[in-house]
């Protein structure tokens, strides 16, 4: 029996703990989505975590609407990018990169006054974050076979920036109701072509992009998240099971590193789902390491270890206030909560102003 402090191997990469940092928007980059010098602080603290996954980052602009979020689709981004991998490898640390394509949920004002693009043309509901406050999202433009194969190059090219900037391997973000997920859920999904209809034509989009990754980075050092929970930015799913059931199939097959789930139950903190945990169908199917996260505590994560539900557990909300969350894990501390106003604030406050345990006040 395993518990959140014995090391794990996760494809090309042997973890000391199975505590990992979740991806988390923090929007410390520049407008033009370059990494700061304050970046590199933020995550060199948090490098004793097992893994840390970064925050979501752009695979081009057409993919990118959230303010100040970093990219990796440019030779800007990449030397941007190095300090920081280098200060995470410095401190003993592993850190791979989240490549991101929002779809729908891009307000056109990222885009020059353009549509968003998606599986079909569809509206995500609620509002965007933009530079200029909180605006309705706009219809989303089908993506166009052709542009479908450009978006999977994309995610090829910005996988081989990655491992460039130092990352030691990349994790498709597949979940939450962006472009992947759209394409994959039968409410955003309306297309009557290769890309839509039956679930094996809706997860084809996932299947080509973790192909083409894996091709360029080695499935060993490539990982996906899926969310397969209710809806999720409006995007949702009339059957579930099967269809995340049949993505991890695919996965499976691809020889992927490892698979993140958020799966968020009925009293989540941040998203809430009515449908029951697909998780244990998924891990019928999907035999390398499964990461399970949102919500957890040091106990239910230590009982989906001995339960053997998930191999590792991925925390994202604790790591804001705590940069040495295992510490304060393995020695039962009482953990420093986080302050909302701060998430997405740009500066330091809130983002590398808070105590290690060894630090804080005795």
């Amino acid at each position: 029996m395993s518990d959140l402090f014995d090391p794990i191997q996760l494809g090309a990469l042997l973890c000391p703990n199975r505590v990992v940092m979740a991806p988390m928007t923090r929007g410390r980059s520049t407008r033009d989505h370059v990494p700061t010098e304050l970046m590199i602080d933020y995550y060199r603290q948090r490098a004793s975590a097992g893994l840390i996954i970064t925050e979501a980052t752009g695979i081009s602009q057409q993919g990118l609407g959230w303010p100040y979020a970093p990219g990796i689709w440019s030779s800007e981004h990449v030397e941007a990018w190095k300090p920081v991998t280098e200060a995470v490898h410095e401190a003993g640390g592993r850190i791979v990169c989240q490549l991101w394509h929002m779809g729908r949920v891009v307000h056109p004002d990222f885009l020059g006054g353009e549509a968003p693009v998606s599986a079909s043309a569809t509206t995500a509901p609620y509002k965007a974050h933009t530079y200029d406050g909180r605006k309705p999202y706009a219809e989303a433009r089908p993506l166009t076979v052709d542009e479908i194969a450009a978006v999977v190059a994309d995610y090829a090219r910005a996988a081989g920036y990655a491992i460039g900037a130092g990352f030691d391997g990349v994790q498709i973000h597949a979940a939450n109701g962006y472009l992947i997920d759209q394409f994959l859920r039968d409410g955003t999904n309306q297309r009557d072509d290769d890309y839509g209809g039956g679930i094996e034509n809706r997860i084809r989009l996932l299947r080509e992009v973790a192909k083409a990754v894996t091709d360029i980075v080695g499935p060993e050092r490539t990982s996906v998240r899926l969310s397969p929970n209710s809806e999720t930015q409006g995007a949702a799913d009339s059957d579930p099971e099967p269809l995340f059931v049949a993505a991890a199939e695919a996965l499976q097959a691809l020889g992927i590193a490892f698979l993140e789930l958020r799966e968020p139950g009925p009293e989540g903190t941040f998203g809430k789902s009515d449908v029951p945990a697909i998780s244990p169908a998924i891990r019928k199917v999907f035999t390398k390491p499964l990461i399970l996260n949102s919500d957890f505590t040091l106990e239910t994560a230590t009982a989906a270890l001995a339960e053997e539900r998930a191999d590792a557990i991925s925390f994202g909300r604790p790591f804001i206030a705590n940069p040495d969350l295992p510490e304060r894990l393995s020695r039962g501390a009482e953990l420093a909560s986080d302050v909302m106003a701060t998430w997405y604030s740009q500066g330091p406050e809130g983002y590398v102003d808070y105590p290690a345990l060894a630090a804080s006040p005795s």
